[in-house]
């Protein structure tokens, strides 16, 4: 019951209203669905509605890049741009 519920949550905003709320741009850290870890965006496509990531703060010896979906982001902190 609890999965329909969520569900239902999730289709509340439609795939257009996601993307004009989640401009992402390079350089921007955002939180998964899954994770509570901040992540850097480092590619984007939207056309393919994925994007790919890396944690943030990156690791001494670097951070692994992965693609994920962009339906699988929870926040996005957006960079300052001066």
């Amino acid at each position: 019951m609890l999965n329909s519920s969520m569900h239902s949550k999730k289709s509340l905003l439609s795939k257009d209203d996601l993307k004009s709320l989640l401009k992402l741009h390079l350089g921007d850290c955002i939180q998964l669905t899954s994770s509570e870890d901040r992540f850097q965006v480092i590619g984007i496509d939207e056309e393919h509605e994925k994007c790919w990531i890396r944690q943030w703060p990156l690791l001494p010896k670097g951070s692994p890049v992965f693609e994920v979906s962009m339906q699988q982001i929870a926040l996005s902190y957006k960079r300052e741009d001066n």
